[in-house]
């Protein structure tokens, strides 16, 4: 990985559990950043708040976005993070247990690079990690980062 790290928006403890599990089957749970809802999401793509020190929160080379979160979801995650001129390259994977065309569709329209669907047992979850893991970090070539845009912060964006 390089250094560089993944940041997980996952509300629910259980697939967090899950998610770490496979991570470190592959070999990356040290680049797993978890936050639980989508406010801690804007917040740490953001540097604001807690997640000023860039430090113990690097800016992550993809997010791995859950739909179904209260309060802030992830398609308002997804709204606010392609309206950040800083953002429009960052690698958005949707992750979610959502099957639905509907979602599928409006995580597109919003702009995901991906949408994969949870799946339950915990070695198909490592299997898709492991697709996962060869695809985005292997196979795929990532676009250069925008030279450093000043990001509003987010309460200005979700009052």
């Amino acid at each position: 990985m390089n250094g560089r790290c993944i940041l997980l928006v996952e509300d629910n403890p259980d697939d967090v559990l899950l998610l770490e599990h496979a991570f470190k089957k592959v070999g990356w749970s040290s680049a797993l950043k978890i936050v639980r809802n989508g406010e801690q999401a804007i917040a740490y793509l953001g540097g604001t708040g807690v997640y000023t020190d860039r430090q113990q929160y690097p800016f992550p080379f993809l997010v791995l976005l859950d739909l179904r979160m209260p309060g802030t979801d992830g398609f308002d995650v997804l709204q606010w993070a392609r309206a950040q001129p800083s953002l429009k390259r960052l690698l958005i994977v949707v992750l979610t247990s959502s099957n639905v065309q509907a979602d599928v569709d409006r995580a597109y329209e919003l702009g995901a690079n991906s949408y994969l669907v949870k799946p339950v047992a915990i070695e198909e979850m490592a299997n898709l990690i492991q697709r996962f893991q060869a695809y985005w970090a292997e196979i795929n070539r990532t676009p250069t980062a925008p030279a450093s845009v000043q990001i509003p912060h987010p309460e200005t964006m979700f009052p």
